[in-house]
């Protein structure tokens, strides 16, 4: 990567993106495709604002695998996304866009001003594999009917793409802890349901 390839900042990028849709409804696509190396972190970045927007019941599922195809592809070593066809159609309309990106831009910014490249070589392979395997378990626990679990990570998805997008080995090193943390109260949470259920019945 070039030294220059850090100049754009997350925000300024998303609003860029935005602004260049001129039509009614934003393909996604048409977002993904030209950022190249960064579109793993900007895919993220798309996935984790709607958590942060008062959305239907049920929005983790579909975005909780999204979560997981990112990590997947990120696991087998793909540098940029791949977008299945229909997925890449998937059309939003630019108010929506609008909105989500007026609830989600002000902490975006705030994580911004943590970000800075370093550690570099832990957002490249091999060391992008664990990244792969953690957003792979992360999107399944999204995904899981869980209450009051969107809040918490979508921040932690914010993290992982801002720190893939700015090249921050350091900040993404916080969300493997991060991750690892959450898996584990997650673990230990289903641990206790599952004994009380043994223990009542």
């Amino acid at each position: 990567m070039s030294p220059g390839a850090h100049a754009a900042r997350t925000s300024a990028l998303l609003r860029a993106a935005l602004a260049e849709q001129t039509g009614s409804h934003i393909r996604l696509g048409d977002l993904v495709t030209p950022l190249h190396e960064r579109a793993f972190g900007f895919l993220l970045l798309i996935l984790a604002l709607p958590n942060f927007v008062p959305v239907p019941i049920g929005i983790g599922g579909p975005m909780g695998v999204l979560v997981a195809l990112v990590g997947a592809q990120m696991l087998i070593g793909l540098t940029r996304p791949w977008l299945p066809a229909r997925l890449a159609d998937v059309r939003i309309a630019h108010a929506t866009a609008e909105r989500v990106l007026g609830f989600g831009l002000p902490l975006l910014t705030r994580l911004e001003k943590l970000a800075r490249p370093r550690l570099e070589i832990l957002t490249y392979r091999p060391a992008s594999l664990i990244t792969g395997l953690l957003l792979l378990i992360v999107g399944g626990l999204l995904a899981l009917p869980i209450p009051f679990t969107n809040w918490p990570i979508g921040f932690l998805l914010l993290v992982f793409a801002i720190a893939l997008m700015e090249r921050d080995g350091a900040l993404l090193l916080a969300a493997w802890l991060a991750s690892l943390a959450g898996v584990g109260a997650f673990a230990s949470l289903g641990g206790a349901v599952w004994h009380y259920i043994r223990q009542t019945f």
